[in-house]
């Protein structure tokens, strides 16, 4: 089964591969940008763009490399994510196996998936079975690509100070035949060590044309809530991964009005709103709701800028960034409530 085509980010794409075909691309790069805009899938084309044989445009889609490379059956197409910890005592072979399982399934369902939960990392075992593999000879093509995806997920190296070092040397001094493309929501929480080796490219959020043709998809259907088009572009804000194993849309939006309402009403109430704002294990109903709010403070700060409340209209920008903290705290585990408590505090902040 092929993964769902890449929507969007045209000139950034136009880009990229003028620099893989000009010998140009950094041998370590970063993707950064907004959860959910599509940065593992960009990683994935790029490696296609690297592996193709074409001598034309690449990635063709046509060659034998375009084919392995668009079913994630290339051996010289390494992904890895964050996942549950296997243990340490994990060899690198059974991490390969491990990963292989893994990324089995998000082909089985087209490359669309949630996003890891806050229990999920890139642990020592999986960085030993990257040295492994990097010092190996391509199977098949040129060259070999490792996409490291979530790569703020890492776990730090202090136990295993071999395999840190190891891996820093490949980000710093890639073999001549191999690219790192690692991306991540959260740069500012990698590794100083890993940050300081990779070349920076920006992924911003798509446009509503290119959110368009992701929900008209027949491949994205499947995955995500039954709304219409206008509702799921408007939900999105720019991130089609914000649409995958999202909960029941109208629950969750119906959710997030009533937190801004409790900011808006007071601390007793906001108290209350946090007392009942989910348990751990309805987490990713919670960051669903996040999300959504999200999208209601940007509506709000339209809506204020529109009939000329500036007063508003900047208590909705400046509340955004608390809302987006709350979602890195949510994700890292953290109390619901205790969450829900500090998040509506800053809200009403604000306002005032």
């Amino acid at each position: 089964m092929p993964l769902i085509p890449l929507h969007g980010h045209e000139t950034l794409r136009a880009r990229l591969a003028g620099q893989a075909r000009d010998g140009t691309l950094p041998a370590s790069l970063l993707l950064q940008g907004p959860a959910g805009v599509g940065k593992q899938r960009l990683a994935l084309w790029l490696g296609q763009v690297l592996l193709c044989a074409d001598e034309g445009e690449r990635p063709c889609g046509l060659c034998q490399q375009c084919r392995f490379a668009l079913t994630l059956q290339h051996p010289d197409l390494r992904w890895f994510f964050p996942m549950k910890n296997n243990g340490s005592a994990t060899e690198p072979e059974e991490a390969q196996e491990l990963y292989g399982t893994a990324i089995q399934s998000r082909v089985e369902a087209n490359g669309l998936y949630a996003r890891p939960d806050g229990s999920m990392g890139i642990f020592h075992y999986v960085t030993r079975s990257i040295v492994q593999l990097a010092s190996r000879s391509p199977a098949m093509a040129r060259r070999k690509v490792f996409v490291i995806g979530d790569a703020e997920r890492m776990v730090p190296q202090a136990a295993n100070a071999e395999a840190a070092n190891a891996l820093l040397k490949l980000l710093e001094e890639p073999p001549a035949d191999t690219t790192f493309i690692l991306t991540s929501s959260e740069p500012g929480a990698l590794l100083p060590t890993i940050r300081s080796r990779v070349v920076s490219v920006r992924v911003a959020p798509l446009p509503d044309a290119a959110m368009r043709r992701f929900v008209a998809d027949d491949l994205a259907r499947g995955a995500i809530p039954n709304e219409t088009p206008d509702d799921l572009v408007r939900i999105a804000n720019g991130a089609p991964g914000a649409l995958i194993g999202a909960s029941d849309r109208g629950a969750v939006v119906q959710r997030a009005r009533q937190l801004l309402a409790a900011a808006d009403a007071g601390r007793e109430q906001a108290l209350r709103a946090a007392f009942t704002a989910g348990s751990g294990k309805a987490r990713g109903a919670f960051t669903d709701v996040l999300d959504a709010l999200t999208v209601l403070l940007h509506e709000r700060a339209r809506e204020a800028t529109g009939r000329g409340d500036a007063r508003a209209a900047l208590a909705a920008v400046k509340a955004v960034p608390a809302v987006e903290e709350a979602k890195r705290a949510a994700e890292g585990n953290a109390n619901p409530q205790l969450v829900t408590a500090r998040l509506l505090d800053e809200l009403a902040a604000a306002a005032r």
